[in-house]
């Protein structure tokens, strides 16, 4: 008896129940459609369709109302009754031109976007597929909406609303993924996401505080990963993918592959991807300023000066990637549904390119300055229950574990210490989350969350010429991050055609550290805070018809001092250097948007957003004073002393707006551009540019679809950003910008133009690739240390089982 309990626990066999399963294919070419949402929000019900668009609809029965949508397709409105009519399988038109859609990140529960007053936005696997991007970082940037910065090939910093880094927020499977040593400066933790083990991913724009907590002032990046899915039938459901693309500009290497066993109770994904890039080579056509034709090599105990027999690459700037994921799924009843995770990821060490392009004394400033590997893992555990009592109806716990790994290698040209500093943070996590509908016209949205981050960082000099190690000056002091918090979330339908939303949250932030003094001498050894925080936020969404919608959003924000504000030391740049300033306090963010979309004629969709946001007790570097000093000598050369401090006020407006055109036979066009502006206070009471507030950008696509075939032709573009116009923390950084005709440095506006084509070949078999960069382009977005590719070629094979 005891072993048949086991083995029905394992495999989930006995006892099972057959389910109403319904079946959604594409109208044109009636393929099926995975990841259509199928809801009821009075009950609070919804499913997905699996990779056979297939869903078990069973809790739908009799249901009067059932909203069906995918990203793409026309959303259709109908019944239980009416599906049991049609045999349960439905066919989806095809439409660019939708005003809703199935969305997470606003609430961490699925929501219309007719609900939520917040611009969302979606970028779909298939999205994904057709523009085969390398990273997730360029991911974000093919939806139009994100810029990014670069420091080297191996990075991608997310620029959102004027404002990076730290102040937003990148979430995981619903799991806060900011440590409390994301730092101010470009951050390149997005990259340790897989594009291909991605099922869709959302970009909240503006404060996302009350759901999300410290660091979500500018937005919330939220990433879902590929969810098991069960069979549907007595038989097992083995479904995958298996991909090979090449690249030219980077002679790019890259494999995946995927696989999904579900059975009627339980399933398994398992994902493995695997990237190698060479050095990356930069347009022929643009400013010679970027440039650097040379690199160090160490020969016979001295540091030698290398001259590139091909000018366009840019050395160093090859890495590796290995990403590997494994979910585990169990659903032994309708009401629970267990999900454990496990993700890692990993990079050989890079080279960080713009450290390479500084210069002293006519020679190069580093021999080397690279990031060692770049590692990040996650276990989590999320249990769904349904149970519609009189608390919740459904309830959400989510624990998690990551771990994070980074350094630092850095050598001065011919001097032979070497400088390495290494960081390691343990993060974890506990999120409870509840929703309630009371009546037909309010839902509330409530939890609680905690995170602890353990931080430990290390240095270490080595004598590379007689191999002798010692212990170093680390980068950050040994510290505890904290986080308490609870908040809620009421969703009033004051009307069929309008709805308010309303929520609070209150954190509690607490920290300690500990400063090693042996290196540097603070006149401190410890820093502690403990901070507390209310956010809250107020919005509407009115929907006067189907064709057109107008939402408002009022709502506030903070970022709590992390670890790397309070304590980190580092040469921000040349001549100055950051030391720890443990009198920090928290920053809050005031915000204000609105948002008018329209339909015109069924063929014409318009969306504009405008938004101006107030930061206040804005933690910006400035000057400081050590022991009395304001400069001290750091890595051999006299440094003026800077610190973290709330020292300023901030100030970004901006608008964003698109425009969508369905044209006959298959064509559409569309236009995404973004206008943002910034400035922040200096402490002589001037203001400067903000260094996170990019310059205009956008991009404009024609997209061709017929059957088997998709095609798009695309314009990517940013704006000048003059001399004038740079941030004052930027006009010293003469290595990474292009001169002026007075020898300024300053960002030039850019242009790139696009053929991306996908085909089917066969109903396993897809072809995929294009060519970036047609024209040669040599060009550098905006703050960025390295160059964006030259002409490049891609190729794309994917066979689906």
């Amino acid at each position: 008896m005891k072993k048949l309990f086991i083995l029905w626990m394992l495999f989930g066999f006995v006892g099972g129940i057959y389910g109403q399963t319904i079946t959604i294919t594409e109208q044109q070419t009636n393929e099926p459609i995975d990841l259509a949402t199928l809801t009821n929000a009075k009950s609070n019900l919804y499913a997905t369709t699996n990779s056979k668009g297939q869903a078990d609809i069973s809790a739908f029965k009799n249901v009067e109302r059932i909203e069906i949508r995918s990203l793409g397709y026309k959303t259709l409105i109908t019944s239980y009754a009416e599906l049991e009519e049609e045999g349960f399988k439905i066919s989806l038109e095809t439409s660019n031109l939708s005003l809703d859609e199935v969305v997470i990140s606003g609430s961490r529960w699925r929501q219309s976007s007719d609900d939520v007053p917040s611009k969302i936005i979606s970028i779909s696997a298939k999205e994904v597929a057709l523009q085969n991007p390398q990273t997730a970082a360029d991911l974000l940037s093919a939806s139009g909406k994100v810029f990014i910065q670069k420091s080297q090939q191996g990075g991608g910093s997310p620029m959102i609303r004027g404002f990076a880094t730290n102040r937003l927020l990148y979430s995981v499977d619903g799991v806060r993924m900011n440590t409390a040593i994301f730092r101010s400066g470009n951050l390149q933790n997005v990259i340790n996401l897989d594009p291909f083990a991605i099922e869709s991913t959302e970009v909240l724009f503006g404060p996302g505080s009350v759901i999300y907590g410290s660091d979500a002032i500018g937005g919330v990046m939220s990433f879902q990963t590929l969810t098991p899915q069960l069979s549907l039938t007595d038989k097992p459901l083995i479904t995958g993918k298996a991909s090979a693309r090449y690249s030219s500009a980077n002679k790019e290497k890259t494999g995946h592959f995927d696989v999904n066993l579900g059975f009627k109770k339980w399933a398994f994904v398992t994902s493995i991807s695997s990237w190698d890039y060479d050095n990356l080579r930069q347009g022929s056509h643009g400013p010679e300023d970027y440039i650097k034709d040379y690199y160090v090599e160490r020969q016979d105990s001295a540091d030698v000066v290398i001259t590139q027999k091909d000018k366009l690459l840019q050395i160093p700037s090859a890495y590796s990637q290995i990403n590997m994921m494994q979910k585990i799924r169990f659903q032994p009843t309708e009401n629970w549904d267990f999900q454990y995770g496990f993700h890692f990821s990993e990079t050989s060490p890079y080279g960080r390119y713009d450290r390479h392009q500084r210069v002293r004394n006519g020679l190069p400033r580093y021999a080397e300055w690279d990031y060692g590997p770049q590692i990040w893992m996650m276990n989590t555990l999320n249990i769904n229950y349904t149970a519609n009592n009189s608390v919740f109806d459904q309830m959400s716990l989510r624990l998690a574990h990551q771990w994070f790994e980074e350094s630092r290698i850095d050598r001065t040209f011919n001097k032979t210490e070497r400088s390495t500093q290494n960081e390691e943070v343990g993060a974890y996590s506990f999120n409870l989350d509840f929703i309630k509908a009371t009546g037909e016209k309010n839902t509330f949205f409530y939890g609680v969350e905690y995170v602890l981050n353990d931080v430990n960082s290390k240095g270490e000099l080595t004598d590379i010429s007689t191999g002798i190690s010692e212990v170093g000056p680390a980068r950050y002091p040994q510290s505890k991050w904290q986080s308490l918090a609870a908040y809620v979330t009421d969703e009033y339908k004051v009307a069929d055609k309008f709805t308010l939303s309303a929520g609070a949250r209150y954190n509690l932030v607490m920290l300690d550290s500990e400063f090693d003094t042996t290196f540097y001498p603070f006149p401190f050894t410890e820093a502690n805070l403990s901070k507390g925080a209310l956010t809250g936020s107020l919005g509407g969404v009115y929907r006067p018809t189907e064709s057109w919608v107008v939402s408002a959003n009022l709502g506030s924000a903070f970022r709590a001092p992390n670890v790397d504000d309070v304590g980190k030391v580092f040469d921000s740049e040349p001549g100055s250097v950051v030391v720890p300033n443990p009198d920090l306090k928290p920053e809050y963010a005031y915000n204000a948007d609105l948002g008018v979309a329209k339909i015109f004629a069924g063929i014409v969709k318009v969306d504009i957003t405008g938004y101006y946001t107030t930061l206040k007790d804005a933690m910006v570097r400035r000057d400081y004073k050590l022991n009395g000093q304001d400069s001290i000598v750091y890595q051999g050369e006299m440094s003026r002393v800077q610190a973290i401090q709330n020292a300023a006020v901030a100030h970004v407006y901006g608008v964003q707006a698109g425009v969508e055109v369905k044209l006959p036979k298959g064509f559409g066009f569309s236009t995404d551009v973004n206008f943002q502006k910034g400035e922040e206070e200096l402490d002589n009471g001037d203001t400067s540019p903000s260094r996170h507030a990019s310059p205009f950008f956008g991009v404009s696509r024609l997209n061709y679809k017929a059957n088997k075939l998709s095609m798009e032709l695309n314009l990517n573009y940013q704006g000048k950003r003059g001399f004038e116009d740079l941030p004052e923390g930027e006009k010293g950084k003469t290595e990474i910008y292009a001169l002026d005709e007075n020898g300024n440095p300053y960002s030039p506006a850019w242009y790139t133009l696009n053929y991306k084509a996908l085909y089917k070949l066969t109903d396993t078999f897809d072809v995929g690739g294009g060519i970036e960069n047609l024209t040669d382009q040599r060009y550098r977005p905006y703050s960025s240390g390295i160059s964006g590719a030259g002409r490049n070629f891609i190729l794309a094979l994917t066979a689906h089982f």
